[in-house]
């Protein structure tokens, strides 16, 4: 059986990855543009077909017959090829937020939410939050009396979803509004999945609003259209299985703390343990600028050198699946923590001082260990979801690390 995500940019999908979880049939990315659209559907060379922006509605037209579901909401997120070679429409968006909803634990009954964006996803959105009895649901688009200049209309909003691709990646540093702008905010939910943590997210988590990603709502609409296609029913409790199992095997795990604190010979051990790359972000520094760290800092001096490691933790941190070891000096630039956090999960590892070299280590020469650290703590503390103490073998601390973000991540 020859499925797939039909879409017009799709380098970003998880979908291959979560329908393998779901059911035993090929699954492929159709990277279709919109002028071949009408010959790739004709061809009908699939089974079942997810799809993705801009086509949720365009599908809507295409499709002979369609779900009641799908109709009402107005939007196709899934087609099957039926055994006369017609194509059934169907949505399992609407399915796939409902369990967003459920898993955030937000509100919504009687709450204003505000929906940014107008398109096939986003009337999905409207649906589930018109059948868990939201209050008032507002759409905002570009044009339209309810647009983006015109916000603070709206500034009662307790319930914000994002629907819109802003700060998708690889333009992960944008976001659709600031939530300052909403005073009594509830909720924030991002249909957004890659990166983990949007900027929009990052700054919900920054001023203590509830608020959840899109890849719970990605695995609960895979499970449910992976039913579709292969007509067997799926327990829902592989949706949780499938979401831990990915966002597991997705998030960076990445290592700060002192220079010399083992952070390259534990990321390496840990690297091997998961089977994943690694990255020594001061040697693929010294890669890029040609020359060692110490002889960098000496010639330009350490803010240059702090604004070229800025440059990498941008690239480093919109990928996924890696162990990165940062530089000891990354806290120092606050801007790093959301280059970091958006797909990693963060570790402190820790070391007694008497036992960090100092041979090779420019910045640890120029005064006290002790004044460094005492500086640099508060900074490691705040950048750290898990702290570890460097005590033991690197295979052992290693072990360790994972251990502590597998309790972390639960």
């Amino acid at each position: 059986m020859r499925c797939g995500l039909l879409g017009e940019k799709l380098g970003h999908s998880y979908s291959p990855e979560l329908h393998a979880f779901f059911g035993n049939y090929d699954y492929e990315l159709f990277e279709v543009p919109p002028d071949q659209l009408g010959d790739f559907i004709r061809a009908r060379d699939f089974q079942g077909l997810n799809v993705t922006i801009p086509y949720k509605t365009t599908m809507l037209a295409i499709c002979d017959d369609l779900t009641e579901a799908a109709a009402a909401i107005g939007s196709v997120n899934t087609v099957v090829k039926q055994l006369d070679g017609s194509l059934l429409g169907d949505n399992t968006d609407a399915a796939g937020f409902e369990g967003m909803v459920w898993k955030s634990r937000m509100r919504i009954l009687g709450r204003k939410c505000l929906v940014l964006g107008s398109g096939g996803a986003s009337l999905s959105v409207q649906y589930v939050l018109r059948k868990l009895g939201a209050g008032e649901i507002v759409v905002i688009s570009r044009t339209g009396e309810d647009n983006y200049t015109n916000l603070d209309r709206h500034r009662d909003a307790s319930i914000l979803v994002n629907t819109t691709p802003v700060g998708m990646y690889p333009n992960t540093a944008a976001s659709p509004v600031d939530l300052r702008e909403f005073p009594q905010c509830e909720g924030v939910l991002d249909l957004i999945y890659n990166p983990a943590r949007t900027a929009l997210l990052q700054q919900a988590e920054a001023l203590g609003i509830p608020c959840l990603g899109g890849l719970y709502m990605l695995a609960e609409q895979a499970r449910c259209a992976a039913q579709i296609f292969t007509g067997e029913v799926i327990p829902a409790i592989r949706t949780k299985e499938a979401y831990r199992a990915l966002s597991r095997r997705k998030e960076n795990r990445i290592l700060i703390g002192m220079p010399g604190c083992g952070k390259s010979t534990v990321g390496q051990a840990l690297a091997q343990r998961l089977d994943r790359p690694f990255v020594d972000c001061d040697q693929e520094l010294e890669r890029i600028l040609e020359m060692p760290v110490g002889e960098y800092i000496t010639h330009y001096g350490e803010e240059a050198f702090r604004a070229q490691e800025t440059a990498l933790l941008t690239q480093l941190g919109k990928a996924s699946g890696l162990v990165i070891a940062t530089g000891g000096g990354c806290v120092t630039r606050p801007e790093n923590y959301p280059h970091l956090h958006q797909n990693g999960a963060i570790i402190f590892l820790e070391r007694e001082l008497s036992k960090l070299p100092k041979k090779g280590r420019p910045l640890s020469l120029r005064g006290s260990l002790q004044d460094m650290y005492t500086i640099r703590l508060p900074m490691y503390r705040r950048f750290a979801d898990i702290t570890v103490a460097n005590d033991g073998p690197a295979e052992t601390v290693a072990q360790t690390v994972e251990e502590a973000y597998e309790h972390f991540s639960d």
